[in-house]
């Protein structure tokens, strides 16, 4: 449940979250100096994946009910 691209400028994001993910909650970096190391300069894709982290964890609680189309 995170972004696959930045919604203001389009930059392809999805294919780092699972990096980003592993390194800011596995092994305990600052999210910063990771989002610099892979390349994230814009603030709008820092937002995308700094702020997808918190979204999922409050909302994935309340996705059981909900069914598809």
């Amino acid at each position: 449940m995170y972004p696959v691209r930045c919604f203001t400028c389009g930059k392809l994001v999805g294919d780092k979250f699972e990096e980003f993910w592993t390194r800011v909650k596995v092994k305990n970096e600052e999210p910063a100096e990771v989002l610099d190391s892979l390349g994230f300069d814009r603030i709008c894709c820092r937002r995308m994946l700094l702020a997808s982290l918190e979204y999922a964890k409050e909302t994935l609680p309340y996705m059981r009910g909900i069914k598809s189309g």
